[in-house]
């Protein structure tokens, strides 16, 4: 019988230990299944996974749930990154062991059950050291975390303060609403298209806006400056939004009206 650790939210505990383990993850394959790894001498290895799984949204705290599976089970195993010579390859659960146990470094290795665990192969369920493993990816200390829109973690604890120490030029944080509102002003009358695009992808960013402010950019003669106001209020809770799409879904440019169509605000015509 070969073992594995399966880290889930300590929510969970209860119901593992009465029924097993849910096939709720998708593997490389695209099956549903559960991913877990090898049982090494080495705990923090043994539990790699925990500081990054942690980073996610969910119930906080972890727990470990310890799995006995047949030597012949069909897995998957290879390097969550999925490169060439890391792909996922399919093999037994015994061969999976061995092909971990054997790496030099098996940081960012897993392995896919792409099947339920029933409550008879859970050996055990039991706490596990919250600070074990590594985060963002395997080598991680020393380097600049990435602060794009993918990487971070809403609601992260100290994500804000990283984002405004190591702001992305893309992705935020968004200046002030009237620092933004100066700058479609500087822009003009009917306004620079490029500098109004740059000003409204920040207003993107936000749930609430001045709309009233930025309605007359309806009417700009650059088409690129309308898509920018579509796609800068689509997510707005701001009243008055989906009166000013049902006016750009009418727009005599055919990228404008698209754009609205994105958005799935208003109702199919």
């Amino acid at each position: 019988m070969a073992m594995f650790v399966h880290l889930t939210p300590a929510a969970n505990a209860a119901r593992i230990r009465r029924s097993g383990i849910r096939a709720v993850s998708h593997g490389p394959d695209g099956d549903k299944g559960l991913f877990c790894f090898p049982v090494l001498p080495s705990y923090t290895l043994t539990h790699q996974w925990l500081r990054e799984l942690a980073r996610h949204e969910g119930p906080r705290g972890l727990v470990a749930v310890q799995l006995r599976l047949p030597d012949d089970e069909p897995v998957t195993v290879g390097h969550y990154s999925n490169r060439p010579g890391r792909a996922h390859t399919t093999t037994t659960a015994s061969d999976a062991v061995r092909r971990v146990a054997a790496l030099e470094d098996p940081r960012g290795w897993e392995v896919f059950l792409p099947r339920a665990a029933a409550r008879a192969e859970v050996h055990n369920v039991r706490a596990v050291r919250q600070v074990t493993g590594w985060r963002y990816f395997p080598g991680s200390n020393g380097t600049p975390p990435c602060t794009c829109y993918g990487c971070r973690v809403r609601g992260e604890y100290g994500s804000q303060r990283l984002r405004r120490r190591r702001p992305h030029p893309l992705d935020g944080p968004a200046p002030a609403t009237p620092v933004l509102l100066a700058r479609i002003a500087e822009a003009g009358d009917p306004g620079d298209a490029a500098q109004l695009c740059a000003t409204l992808h920040w207003f993107g960013f936000r749930r609430r806006g001045p709309l009233s402010q930025l309605a007359h950019l309806a009417d700009h003669p650059d088409p690129a400056v309308r898509v920018a106001l579509v796609e800068a209020v689509a997510r707005w809770r701001t009243p008055g939004v989906d009166v000013l799409l049902q006016q750009l879904a009418e727009d005599p440019d055919e990228d404008v009206r698209e754009a609205v169509g994105f958005t799935d605000r208003l109702p199919p015509a």
